[in-house]
């Protein structure tokens, strides 16, 4: 058996990315399965009273589009970080502002809630994981090597 070629190894950068690329993709793959599985608040406490005046009676596409956008979609970037793909700083940059505009519409559709904190807490991700992706693609775009990152 030929032995495996030997990759370089993430930068600092890549591995801050790859981190928050897998968080994200945890919480969304959880709380998409767990809104599909339980579409009226069965499983999330969450009141259907809080999508009136939106286009959804159920939970269901909701955690359908954050199960797949944001839960498969972070998945990926992960796995283009992983393998030290070239597109790896932009879909990382593309994700936290998938993730910014995901929290907006869902404050503007359902308002905000601190009980408890997630809208905070991933607007704070999402604003993360963009500052890093975006210097990442500032540190691709002028060629800094990635030993100094």
């Amino acid at each position: 058996m030929p032995p495996l070629p030997s990759r370089s190894p993430l930068s600092r950068v890549a591995k801050t990315a790859l981190a928050l690329d897998i968080l994200l993709s945890v919480g969304a793959l959880a709380g998409g399965a767990a809104l599909m599985l339980g579409p009226r608040g069965e499983i999330m406490p969450l009141p259907l009273s809080a999508l009136e005046g939106s286009p959804f009676d159920t939970y269901f596409v909701p955690g359908l589009i954050l199960f797949g956008v944001l839960g498969l979609g972070s998945l990926a970037a992960a796995l283009l970080v992983w393998l030290r793909h070239p597109l790896a700083p932009a879909t990382t940059t593309v994700v936290g502002v998938v993730l910014l505009i995901w929290i907006a519409v869902e404050i503007a559709i359902i308002g905000y809630s601190n009980d408890p904190p997630l809208q905070a807490i991933y607007l704070l991700l999402g604003a993360v994981i963009t500052v890093v992706g975006l210097g990442w693609l500032r540190a691709s775009y002028l060629g800094l090597s990635a030993k100094r990152d």
